[in-house]
């Protein structure tokens, strides 16, 4: 009997899932949206039971439902979600509180204050491996120990998203090691076993998840879980991961020298190597694929940055597009498209929501600077993509410049592959090729390969890597690549000269 292999992916606005055969090619997929809560500034949440695990459930039927496949013929499950997130659960897995999400909700700030003022910056680097921000998960659980202390004193384990989806399925309490890291000091990377002495301060070690390999097989699906999802009783399950790593392993990110850029939501980055980097700024850990490193790094506005730009000024164009008319998107980027590189002088921070990596500064602000009568909306939508490009040439002068690493091969995927002035500013800002992925589904396909890699379709993560393939490239423009170092030198001189002010309007993430 043909066996196909599923992967589904929880992301911030919307999951997707896929079935592929045993020749990793894409059988049949699907999207489903869902709200994402934001209930104060600088709050986001999930209610994991109604988005999480309400989307799996949708997605795998409606898959089933599409491709007339049926669900014993499923060899195995792969499934990523949305890292950095904390939801606190009881011992049947049932969310006791709204997760909090990445990077995005920077609600424990005040908890990353204690740590700094307790231990200082070096002392918290130390525990945990670069400067405290709000992608660490430490912090989120001692936010809910002083603000919600029984829900804590409740919770049998704090899982992410995939753990959580992981546990829905079989009833196993696991995380991955490329997660776990988010979790230090609470595990011991050297032994990937609860650190008792690292829990302290934060929580009970009764209360982490075992650590294994995203590809291991976590358990089958259970009784309970095949009436909910579809799934048939005894399916394999792997451990799961974060949608970041499942969608390098989609594009083919598999070997030092590779990067991906995620252009989603936000922004995320993983460059791999072989060895692990030191640098506070950034996220350096365990990757994935064994005897890899990633260093990581995030931004907290990308798509959410063009999605407000569309929202505030094309709301003629949405109008029409809900009655039936072109994409509203298409026609924002045709009209930056019409604006020359550099978008006439207008320079956008694209700090709406704070700022992860390299920054690390949750009352950042989002900046229009140099406006004129002159401009016109289609240079706002330039100049936000400009400056999201802005964030990942810095990211790429870090590991080049400062590190003096080699970047082989810069792939992008997300949603932003859409989209070609995004592409062509990312290329002209880093002065590199731009290469996309032949399969540009994302994380859901990077779940999927993993499980057939799993169950022995691949003998290697080289043959995955071969099966995977890429698709176009996209080449620098030198002479804009010239101009926007020029503009950079702007860009990057405008946070800093206001900073201080940014910080003294309040961050209002009380």
């Amino acid at each position: 009997m043909m066996k196909y292999y599923l992967g589904i992916d929880i992301g911030t606005g919307e999951s997707k899932g896929v079935l592929i055969d045993s020749g990793c090619r894409v059988v049949c997929s699907a999207t489903c949206s869902h709200e994402t809560h934001n209930p104060r500034p600088g709050w986001f949440e999930h209610d994991a039971e109604r988005v999480w695990w309400g989307d799996f459930c949708k997605l795998f039927r409606e898959l089933l439902a599409r491709s007339g496949i049926e669900s014993t013929s499923i060899g195995c499950v792969g499934l990523s979600a949305l890292g950095c997130d904390c939801v606190p659960v009881d011992d049947e897995c049932r969310a006791l509180a709204p997760a909090i999400l990445y990077g995005i909700d920077a609600r424990s700030q005040p908890q990353i204050d204690i740590l700094l003022s307790t231990y200082g910056e070096a002392g918290v680097r130390e525990m945990i491996g670069h400067d405290p921000c709000s992608s660490d998960i430490a912090p989120k659980v001692m936010w809910f120990y002083d603000n919600m202390p029984e829900v804590a004193a409740k919770a049998a384990k704090f899982l992410t998203a995939s753990s959580y989806l992981c546990a829905k399925l079989t009833g196993r309490f696991c995380i991955d090691r490329y997660l776990a890291e988010d979790f230090l000091p609470m595990y011991n990377r050297d032994t990937w076993e609860v650190d008792k002495g690292g829990c302290k301060g934060f929580c009970r070690p009764d209360q982490m998840a075992e650590v294994m390999r995203a590809t291991d097989i976590a358990g089958a699906v259970t009784m309970r879980a095949a009436e909910e999802t579809g799934l048939a009783p005894g399916t394999p399950v792997l451990v799961g991961t974060g949608d970041s790593g499942a969608e390098a392993i989609s594009t083919g990110v598999a070997v030092p020298g590779d990067m991906m850029v995620q252009m989603g939501s936000s922004c995320y980055f993983i460059y791999l190597s072989d060895r692990m980097v030191e640098d506070a700024r950034l996220w350096p850990g365990t990757f994935i694929i064994p005897g890899t490193y990633g260093i990581c790094a995030g931004t907290n506005t990308a798509g959410t940055l063009t999605k407000w730009v569309r929202d505030q000024f094309y709301r003629d164009a949405l109008l029409d597009e809900r009655a039936g008319g072109p994409n509203a998107f298409e026609i924002m980027a045709r009209e930056a498209a019409d604006v020359s590189p550099g978008a006439d002088g207008l320079v956008c921070l694209p700090y709406f929501a704070g700022e992860r990596t390299p920054l690390n500064d949750p009352a950042a602000r989002g900046v229009l600077f140099g406006l004129t009568v002159g401009h016109t909306r289609g240079h706002v939508a330039r100049a936000a993509i400009e400056g999201i490009a802005f964030t990942v040439a810095a990211h790429v002068d870090i590991l080049e410049r400062e590190h003096g690493l080699v970047i082989n091969r810069l792939m992008a995927v997300g949603g932003g592959t859409k989209n070609p002035v995004w592409l062509q500013a990312v290329a002209d800002a880093c002065g590199k090729q731009v290469r996309t992925a032949r399969v540009t589904i994302g994380a859901c396909f990077g779940d999927a390969l993993m499980a057939a890699l799993a169950c022995g379709e691949c003998a290697s993560w080289d043959e995955l890597v071969q099966r995977v393939g890429e698709g176009g490239v996209i080449e620098p423009d030198p002479v804009v690549h010239k101009l926007y170092q020029t503009r950079r030198s702007v860009f990057d001189e405008l946070y800093q000269r206001n900073r201080d002010l940014m910080h003294a309007l309040g961050n209002g993430f009380g």
